[in-house]
């Protein structure tokens, strides 16, 4: 996706119009997440969705009566630049730079490079002096203060102290977070063409994983074969990635990865690679000898009908899942179809989610679907019994009457993953028949 300043002033523009329908009179405050030692530093999603900025530990208002916004820059007193990658000064005149209208600091200067989640009250001290004349002013606070138990995590935690240095700030906060959802849930065209580009990557790292898989290897080797493949593209793992064979196969976030894979099991290879924020996310099931037996091709060919079925049903004006409207929830329809067929009982998560800036992306569940959301379509069997599980998900784009799926050329027939498996296979044959040649050869010149 192009970083185009004139795109993130637009949905801040079109974010103050939603907000100015709740109340006219208010400001936006929103926190950028905080850089730790473990991880590389990845944005926030929604800050990121109306910034473009990369930048930690950041905030960022919008004043709703004029649209002005001002990006408030921890006071540092060491140059971020000799430390980090940084395109953010704390000078007015690179405003413009980075798309908004003003730069002004958090507070108080910093010993170090770097602001943290619990720095102290005079850090923010600038802030807060601001946040206190809106009060004063009988001014509402937009923010990210959503009753889940998850989400906006770092954006909440700070919200928090604020109230602890600003008590009356608590009832003057109204949330926002369902405002932004409904807006990054539609993709424009340039969003799409950036999760296309993700899933691209991640359609490279199931071939890699697919040329990685024989008797014999670790699932953790198969892993390293397609997060190289991640990483080589300039993308990174969006998730934890999932390589689970034989009984692993039936766990559904499996991630230890540490299990040698044998002659007739299955493996699940779960995975999304993440390119310029945008996410994808494709589970391939795969056949560890190259062939499916019988029985488990008989499970396969199930779990790719109800995909293919659902597929088919997606559209605007379905829900994804929706148990008030369950002749177009397609998570109950996936299901019914499923207990036709005798395997209700094996699939226990839900057919789908919204896919976007994150991988389980803002969407609002209990609203149908609209032109412009892309989510997963994932049925899945489980049967631990039997060391037996397939799951296949693929990514769709809804649009008018129907849903496009954007991994279209990700082999998923099983005569297709056969191919796929099977022609690393028959490599590694050859290989090892061009060694013993060799070896022969080498053994006959000795005798001479």
């Amino acid at each position: 996706m192009r970083n185009n300043n004139a795109v993130y002033a637009q949905r801040r523009k079109k974010l103050v119009q939603a907000l100015r329908g709740v109340h006219s009179n208010g400001t936006v405050l929103l926190f950028a997440d905080f850089e730790t030692d473990r991880v590389a530093f990845r944005q926030e999603s929604s800050f990121y969705y109306l910034t473009g900025l990369n930048e930690p530990g950041v905030a960022l208002t919008i004043d709703l009566a004029s649209g002005s916004t001002t990006l408030h820059v921890p006071n540092c007193v060491q140059t971020r630049a000799k430390w980090v990658a940084s395109k953010v000064l704390l000078e007015e005149k690179n405003a413009a730079k980075v798309g908004v209208d003003h730069i002004s600091v958090l507070g108080d200067a910093l010993p170090g490079y770097q602001i943290h989640p619990f720095s102290g009250q005079g850090d923010y001290a600038k802030l807060l002096e601001a946040i206190k004349n809106d009060l004063r002013a009988n001014k509402k606070i937009f923010a990210f203060d959503g009753s889940a138990p998850s989400g906006y995590m770092q954006q909440r935690l700070i919200l928090s102290r604020f109230c602890e240095w600003l008590p009356e700030l608590r009832g003057a906060i109204v949330d926002l977070s369902p405002q932004l959802a409904t807006m990054r849930c539609l993709k424009d065209n340039d969003e799409i063409e950036a999760i296309q580009e993700s899933i691209s990557i991640t359609q490279l790292g199931q071939e890699a994983a697919a040329q990685a898989i024989k008797p014999g290897m670790f699932e953790a080797e198969v892993q390293a074969s397609l997060e190289y493949v991640m990483l080589a593209s300039g993308a990174r793992p969006a998730f934890p990635s999932i390589v689970g064979s034989g009984i692993n196969s039936t766990v559904l976030h499996y991630m230890e990865n540490n299990r040698e894979m044998e002659r007739g099991d299955l493996v699940v290879v779960d995975i999304g690679a993440e390119f310029n924020f945008y996410c994808a996310d494709l589970t391939r099931t795969y056949p560890v000898s190259g062939t499916f037996t019988p029985r488990q091709k008989e499970v396969y060919s199930i779990v790719l009908e109800t995909q293919q079925y659902i597929a088919d049903l997606a559209q605007p004006g379905y829900w994804l899942s929706n148990k008030d409207h369950a002749d177009k929830s397609l998570n109950h329809l996936a299901r019914a179809f499923l207990e036709k067929k005798g395997y209700g009982q094996y699939f226990p998560h839900g057919i789908g989610h919204y896919l976007g800036l994150d991988v389980h992306d803002v969407g609002d569940y209990s609203q149908p679907l609209q032109e412009g959301d892309v989510i997963t379509i994932e049925p899945g069997i489980y049967i631990p019994q039997e060391k037996l599980g397939v799951r296949i998900e693929d990514n769709y784009w809804i649009v008018k009457g129907g849903a496009v799926c954007l991994s279209e050329d990700l082999p998923r027939r099983p005569h297709d993953v056969e191919q796929f498996i099977q022609r690393k296979l028959e490599e590694d044959e050859e290989l090892e028949y061009d060694d013993i040649e060799d070896e022969d050869y080498e053994d006959g010149d000795d005798s001479n």
